[in-house]
């Protein structure tokens, strides 16, 4: 019951701009802690990249352990809503849309908050693609996989993966500096999101059978990430649209493959409101799973 009264007050709530303005957000505290170990214990092997890992671990179930001993739920409900992201997910996807509709400057500064890539020379199907992409797997990444391993593990495996998560997001790319550093906390996550990625695009297909689940599996297999193309391959076809394709990175263009390649490439805001609604309909339809985890 603590991870549906969380992920209702995340809904309700998300990022209370009056409280995080007078304290750390959880997830700052944790970024910080990743790179006091960077910091402190890279030295380009990954023996030292997996004791790194291995210390944060540790640090994360034995802090949710103790939050699990405080009488009540309270403190799970309140620690759950505030490391799920699905309000703040939908608030930054809209924002592209909605600023999409006034100018294509204004939608290139909205989609650089959540995504990697360059956007200055985007056109508009490029931005709303890449919203909607960020929106796929921020579903899974942000709010799907936390809240399954809230549900498996309680706090400790809540914390163990926000804290796996954000250190492949700081630490896990293949750069000379993290090559190694960062091999495992890479590998780590792509575990802990093996499941999640897949019950993602499950929940997302269920909500319109568009697309067979076979379509849906060769398009995700063509993304490079062995988990981020699969709620991105069943959103494509959900909204009828293509994405991925042709973008660039540090001034490279990097020549990907369509996903869901007989969609449309002319992507717009109509196609991000769209994502967002998605983005509630597998929330509800999360939420009553976990609704029905509960009471079994």
């Amino acid at each position: 019951m603590a991870l549906v009264l969380a992920m209702v007050l995340d809904a309700l709530l998300g990022e209370p701009k009056w409280l995080w303005s007078r304290l750390p957000h959880p997830a700052v505290v944790i970024g910080r802690a990743v790179g006091v170990l960077d910091a402190r214990m890279n030295d380009d092997t990954r023996g030292a990249g997996a004791f790194a890992v291995s210390i944060m671990l540790v640090g994360a179930i034995a802090l949710g352990l103790m939050l699990m001993v405080l009488p009540g739920i309270w403190a799970e409900v309140i620690v759950g809503a505030v490391l799920l992201a699905q309000k703040s997910l939908v608030e930054h996807v809209q924002r592209v849309g909605d600023a999409l509709r006034l100018s294509l400057g204004e939608a290139r500064r909205a989609v650089a908050m959540i995504v990697g890539r360059d956007v200055r020379d985007m056109d508009a199907p490029a931005v709303a693609r890449g919203a909607i992409e960020s929106a796929a797997e921020n579903l899974s990444d942000g709010v799907i996989a936390p809240a399954f391993w809230f549900s498996i593990g309680g706090l400790p495996g809540l914390l163990a993966y926000k804290i796996v998560n954000t250190a492949d997001s700081m630490i896990g790319y293949r750069t000379p500096k993290y090559e190694n550093f960062g091999w495992a906390a890479a590998k780590l996550d792509d575990i802990l999101n093996w499941i999640p990625a897949r019950l993602t695009a499950l929940l997302i297909w269920g909500i319109t059978r568009r697309g067979s689940w076979g379509d849906i599996a060769a398009d995700a297999s063509l993304h490079r990430s062995p988990n981020a193309g699969w709620p991105e391959a069943a959103m494509a076809p959900a909204l009828g649209v293509s994405l991925s394709g042709p973008r660039s990175y540090d001034g490279v263009i990097e020549d990907f493959d369509w996903v869901h390649a007989e969609g449309r490439k002319d992507a717009g805001p109509d196609d991000i409101d769209g994502a967002v609604d998605m983005l509630w309909k597998a929330w509800a339809l999360g939420l009553a799973l976990a609704a029905m985890i509960a009471l079994i």
